[in-house]
Order: structure tokens, then C-alpha cells, then sequence
């Protein structure tokens, strides 16, 4: 078998298992079916792995036209697979954090009724086939498609738990405003078809470079790029359109948020990179200045933003949410550079990014089967009897603070190196606000420092909440245990592994080829190989950056968990005005989604 013809088997292994998970769901009890979820997902996870190892090169694609429709002089009205480096890596990351969440999610909740023991991990399946398909497709409607698979899926699953009305209305918002991106992105596919006659991201890259433009991009082609960003940048939670977020993660069960906040945020970041450098790099596309000046300023925003709210939060889950909007921003920050080493950078923090917010997500998912309770104050020192659920928080909050060796640090280290200097001082502030929260949270929690609240119930939030087991644990299963330890230690090594770095940057060099992307899957003459950019790695600047935003979220923890208690108008203080956006109102966050796309079209007009 070719590596090429692994491609379909990432996509068609989870939808299979999720056919026959329903199907003998009905009639086989709650384990067996768990195990058969399990069995899908981790042979899917070999597939992709196999994929990565079998490629001959960083800079290789697999390319696999579905049913021989094989391009003919450079046209093709097929559908396409590629399995780039990059792509094959988020699909095996994907597929991971897929066995983690039902690793962590074995014998997890209330028994399902009668029936429908396989249920939530056939859901699991489907969701893992949307994305895995999303990361390996060339085709921009079927992206689409996949969007909306694994959006739906998505909904589904945050209202999961459907006797309970927050649930309900978390999905309900989630659900509407990402099918209203889904919507956009359909209209852009709509306009380049309308221009250039086709749906495969490399053909619609080529009749675009066919019309160079003198500076100024076609109006049409400018329209169409905005609509299809936007819905990635729906998904991805960028600020403005990032409100569904918060609220979703809030209501989502715990292994949910494993997956939404580990990597389907980041495949819309993904999205955004491979749709602008396959179809619209090129002489016919979006000046690439346009471009950064676009993606860093929502970067700059969404970073800042997000780091604000992060650092407000008392609810666990909407503090961890918070704190992946953030991290979004930093991500666009480091695709804006538009260069190999900006995408390496980003990579590699994506990479630890989601061993590390998966890891905290079990932690607090451990609380809230613990303690009924994801609310900061609340849980002030009741913790202290899970010394290893505490240490694993703790090492979180500095790994996300860009503490080295983790990778979250390497990662921030080059994204910083590749973004200039004043973007430097945005990765410092916003790992220094995310990080510190975590470790307020932790030293509050677990070790019992500070004050103790008043308890005022009126300013609880994550109070009383309803365990997601049968009621809550007595006893910690090694299994929910197991997978935030695996998972860090997957964050580590990220950062202090070399040959890890040096195929990411090969990787990213290739992923940034747009003339070699095109000429690889239409078959057409090869273009000359891009230029070998030097391998990510640490330095003394980027080691110097991370100790400095890690003993500033150290003093920011320090200094909260001291402070006496407040009431909560005066906690919020001057970012009330940013607590009052998030107000919970479907119609506001479609008016931001509709201004969010407003201020991208004049970013790039």
C-alpha cells in the first residue's frame, strides 16, 4: 500500500466506526461499544502516523484522486486528498487527542439510555472524520464540507447532556453562529467558482495566477477571500467573531472540550493558511502585505482580548476557554510573517498548545467530578488531596506562560524571532495574563493561598454544577489520571526533541510552496524546490523571553492570590466594558460576527 492510498482510509476509518458503533449500539452493552469507539479511533490515529512515516521527505505530498480522476494537461474535475507533512501531522494529532478524549471519557458519564450506549462514541468518530478531512483535502467545497461535519458533530456534542437547559442554549449559539461562517464561506466558494470555474484549491490557485493583477486585487476575488475567511475565522475564535467560545466551553463535557479547544480552534487558523498560500499567494491573488497587515492586526486583537478575559475568569472551563482565544491570536500572529520560519514557529506551538490545554481541561474535569464545582472561590483549598492533579495544573499555567523546555515556549521563541519586536511584547503580555490565571487558579485551589472568599452566592459562577459521572468520584480512575499525564509529557517533548524541530521546519518550507503545491496535484511540470530555511531551534533571546513571560505570570499569580478579597463589580475594574460584550445575547454576537468581517475587508481593501 502507497502512502497515497492511506489518505482515504484517514477519512473512511472513523466514519465506518461510527456506522457500525450505532449499529451495535442497540445491542451490545456500554463497554462493548466504548471498546469499538476506542479500537476506530486508534486505528485511524496508526493510519495517520504510518502516513508520516512512510513519506520520504518533509517536503513530500501524497497525492490520491478519488475514483482515478487523475488531472489531464493540468485539468481535473475530481476530487483530491494531499497529505502534506503539515496536514498528515494535524490529522495524527487530531486523531490522538481523539483517543485521549476516550481514553479519559471510559465509563465517564451517566449511563446512556437504553439503546444508545453508542452514542456519544460514535459522535466522537464522526467528529474525528470531519476534521481528519478538513487537514488532507484539496478540494475548497469539499473543506466545506468537512466544516460542516465537524461543526455539527460539534454542536451536538456540547449539548450532549440535553436534560440540561445551559447546555441546550450553549449549543444553540454555537450552532448558529458557526453555521452563519459556514454560510459565508459558501458564498466565497460561490464567487471564485464564478471566476475561475473550479473547486480544487490548486486549480483555483492556478487560473488566478493566470490574471495578475497590477497591486490591487480583483474586487471579486477580494470579496470572495473575505467570505471564506471569515468562517474560518469563526471557527478558529478570533476576536470579533470569537463569542460562541466562552460559552460552549462552559456547558461542553470535559472530553468535548479536550477536542475543541486542543485542535478544532487551531484547524481554522489552519484553514486560513492553507487556503491564502494554495490558491491565493500567487500574482493573481491577495498582495501579501494586505494579507499580514490583516492577520496581525486581528492577531494583536484577538491575543490581547482573550488575555484580558482569561485573566477575569473565576468559572475554570470559561478561564481555559479565554485562554485559548488568546493563544488563537498568537497563532494568526505567527502566520502573518508569511514566512516558513513563522509557520515553523506556529506549528510547533500548536503542537504543545494542545497536549497542554487538553491536559488542563482533564484536570478541571477531575474537579468538577470531585467537587460538583468549577467556580475559583469556591474551590479555595479543597483540592490540597490531589497533589498530582495540582502539580499537572501548575505545569500547565507555566507552559502556557512559554516557560522552557516546554514546546509552547520553543514555539512562542520562533513565532516571536519570526514576528519582529513589538509583536514580542504581545506573546510576553498575553502568555503572562493566560499563564498567570491558571496559576492563581492553582495556588487558590490546591494549595488554599490567599484569603478565603465570602461565598457571596450571588458572585459564584461554576457553583453547584452537575458532575458528569454518576455522582461525584470518590476515587480518581487511573484512566482520567493517565491522559493529562500523557499529554503533558507529549507538550514537553515537543520543546526538547531536535528532530522533531528540523522536520517542522522542512515541513513548513513545503507548506508555503505554493507553485510546488499546484504543480504536485495537477501533475504539471515541477517547480524548483523552495529554499531550506533554518530549523527551528532555541536561543538565548527566546530562552530569555520565556523566563521572562513565566516569572511575570509568576508575580501576576502572586500578587492576585494576596490581594484581599473584592466584590466582583471591582474585580473587573476597567475591562467591565469587555465583560459586558460577552453578554450572552445571540443577536450581539451576530452583530459582532457581522462587524468582525466589516474590519477584515478594510484590512484588506
Amino acid at each position: 500500500m502507497t502512502a497515497a492510498q492511506l489518505l482515504p482510509l484517514i477519512v473512511a476509518t472513523p466514519l465506518l466506526g461510527a456506522a457500525l458503533v450505532v449499529a451495535a449500539g442497540r445491542r451490545l452493552p456500554r463497554f462493548a461499544a466504548e471498546i469499538l469507539g476506542f479500537v476506530f479511533s486508534t486505528g485511524t490515529a496508526a493510519w495517520a502516523v504510518t502516513l508520516l512515516v512512510l513519506s520520504p521527505s518533509a517536503g513530500s505530498r501524497a497525492v490520491e484522486w478519488m475514483g482515478g480522476w487523475r488531472p489531464r494537461d493540468g485539468v481535473s474535475v475530481g476530487i483530491v486528498l494531499v497529505g502534506d507533512r503539515v496536514g498528515v501531522g494535524l490529522a495524527a494529532l487530531t486523531s490522538v487527542l481523539v483517543v485521549a478524549s476516550l481514553a479519559y471519557s471510559w465509563r465517564y458519564f451517566d449511563e446512556p439510555p437504553h439503546q444508545h450506549a453508542g452514542s456519544f462514541p460514535a459522535l466522537i468518530l464522526l467528529f474525528q472524520a470531519g476534521m481528519c478531512g478538513f487537514t488532507l483535502t484539496g478540494d475548497l467545497f469539499n473543506a466545506f464540507v468537512f466544516f460542516e461535519l465537524m461543526g455539527v458533530v460539534a454542536y451536538a456534542l456540547t449539548g450532549y447532556r440535553v436534560e440540561e437547559a445551559r447546555a441546550v442554549q450553549g449549543a444553540l449559539t454555537f450552532g448558529i453562529i458557526n453555521s452563519l461562517g459556514g454560510y459565508t464561506t459558501l458564498f466565497g466558494i460561490g464567487l471564485l467558482f464564478a471566476r475561475t470555474g473550479e473547486l480544487g484549491l490548486a486549480q483555483i490557485g492556478g487560473r488566478l495566477d493566470m490574471q495578475p493583477h497590477d497591486g490591487r486585487p480583483d474586487s471579486l476575488v477580494l470579496a470572495a477571500f473575505v467570505l471564506v475567511l471569515t468562517g474560518l475565522l469563526v471557527k478558529a475564535a478570533a476576536v470579533p467573531f470569537h463569542f460562541w467560545l466562552p460559552d460552549a466551553h462552559a456547558v461542553a463535557p470535559t472530553p468535548v472540550c479536550i477536542l475543541l479547544s486542543g485542535v478544532m480552534v487551531e484547524l481554522g487558523v489552519y484553514g486560513v493558511a492553507r487556503v491564502y498560500w494554495t490558491a491565493f499567494a500567487g500574482p493573481g491573488g491577495i498582495p501579501a502585505p494586505d494579507v499580514h497587515r490583516a492577520l496581525l492586526t486581528l492577531g494583536v486583537l484577538t491575543a490581547l482580548v482573550g488575555a484580558v478575559m482569561c485573566w477575569q475568569q473565576r468559572h475554570l472551563k470559561r478561564l481555559l476557554a479565554f485562554s485559548s482565544v488568546s493563544h488563537t491570536g498568537l497563532f494568526l500572529i505567527g502566520v502573518a510573517v508569511l514566512s516558513p520560519e513563522g509557520l515553523g514557529g506556529t506549528i510547533l506551538y500548536v503542537l504543545a498548545h494542545a497536549g497542554v490545554k487538553a491536559a488542563l481541561f482533564a484536570c478541571v474535569g477531575i474537579l468538577l467530578d470531585r467537587f460538583c464545582s468549577v467556580d475559583e472561590d469556591e474551590l479555595h483549598g479543597r483540592a490540597r488531596q490531589l497533589p498530582l492533579v495540582g502539580v499537572l495544573f501548575a505545569a500547565g499555567g507555566l507552559a502556557l506562560a512559554g516557560l522552557p523546555p516546554f514546546g509552547t515556549g520553543l514555539g512562542k521563541a520562533v513565532s516571536e524571532e519570526a514576528a519582529g519586536w513589538w509583536p514580542t511584547a504581545v506573546f510576553v503580555a498575553a502568555s503572562a495574563l493566560t499563564g498567570g490565571a491558571v496559576l492563581r487558579a492553582c495556588a487558590r485551589i490546591f494549595l488554599g493561598w490567599g484569603p478565603r472568599p465570602s461565598g457571596n452566592p450571588e458572585t459564584t459562577t461554576g457553583k453547584d454544577e452537575e458532575p458528569e459521572t454518576r455522582g461525584p468520584l470518590r476515587h480518581i480512575p487511573d484512566t482520567m489520571l493517565t491522559v493529562p499525564v500523557a499529554l503533558m509529557a507529549g507538550a514537553l517533548a515537543v520543546g526538547v526533541v531536535p528532530g522533531l524541530w528540523s522536520a517542522v521546519g522542512l515541513a513548513a518550507d513545503a507548506f508555503t510552496d505554493h507553485a510546488g503545491y499546484t504543480a504536485a496535484v495537477l501533475g504539471t511540470a515541477k517547480a524548483p524546490p523552495p529554499p531550506v530555511t533554518p530549523a527551528p531551534h532555541w536561543t538565548g533571546i527566546g530562552v530569555s523571553l520565556g523566563l521572562l513571560s513565566s516569572a511575570l505570570a509568576l508575580a501576576l499569580a502572586w500578587t492576585a492570590v494576596r490581594r484581599p478579597a473584592t466584590d466582583e463589580p471591582a474585580r473587573w475594574g476597567a475591562s467591565a466594558p469587555l465583560h459586558r460584550l460577552q453578554s450572552g445575547h445571540l443577536g450581539d454576537y451576530v452583530t459582532f460576527a457581522l462587524a468582525g468581517m466589516t474590519l477584515l475587508t478594510l484590512l484588506l481593501w
